[in-house]
């Protein structure tokens, strides 16, 4: 299945009232440290506004939520999948996106038959601390190459310009967090992004 080439990342769904009219269409809420009844809240309004504008909204961690809201999607990262219940998952119909950063978690992650992997950080990242070195562009082709029909998300200190590389490298998405929203014109920025992903 073919992903949108651009995937932005949002801590809040007010963000999705800024992204989906520009033309996004895949998106994911990453939302840390809410209560349950604002992550349902959240996840709610976040999956009226994707459907709204016919775009996927992906649901970071939170599967039981997304699984009760009748989510598409669902993104792991290698502690959640330590306890998620994946054939529940798997019933729901729910898509998987997993995290990966070393060897081992790409094996693992392919032997799930995920719908996507993400590789990270390709670049130096400033949006959480990282115990693995920046990737590169080396490491998105070899890994584009073992991950075959499976999509490679690239992640972690990408701009447009990066990302436009990453995709040449062998990346089929790119996805982006605070290059949007600690930029002072977001709405710019998602347009530049949606250009280069074009």
């Amino acid at each position: 299945m073919m992903l949108p080439r651009f995937y932005p990342i949002f801590d809040d769904a007010a963000w999705l009232e800024r992204a989906l009219p520009l033309g996004v269409r895949l998106v994911q809420l990453r939302l840390k440290d809410r209560a349950e009844d604002e992550l349902r809240d959240q996840i709610r309004r976040g999956l009226a506004l994707a459907r709204g504008h016919g775009a996927a909204l992906v649901v970071n961690d939170h599967w039981r939520i997304a699984i009760d809201e009748g989510a598409d999607w669902l993104h792991l990262g290698q502690e959640d999948l330590d306890g998620a219940d994946l054939p529940a998952i798997r019933r729901a119909g729910l898509r998987l996106g997993l995290s990966t950063h070393d060897d081992a978690e790409l094996d693992r992650a392919l032997s799930l038959s995920p719908d996507y992997v993400a590789l990270g950080p390709v670049w130096p990242t400033i949006l959480k601390q990282m115990p693995w070195a920046p990737q590169g562009l080396t490491r998105v082709t070899e890994w584009k190459r073992r991950a075959g029909a499976v999509s490679l998300v690239a992640i972690g200190g990408l701009t447009p310009d990066r990302g436009a590389e990453a995709l040449a490298a062998g990346a089929d998405v790119v996805s982006a967090v605070t290059d949007i929203t600690l930029n002072p014109d977001p709405e710019a920025r998602m347009r530049r992004w949606l250009a280069v992903t074009a």
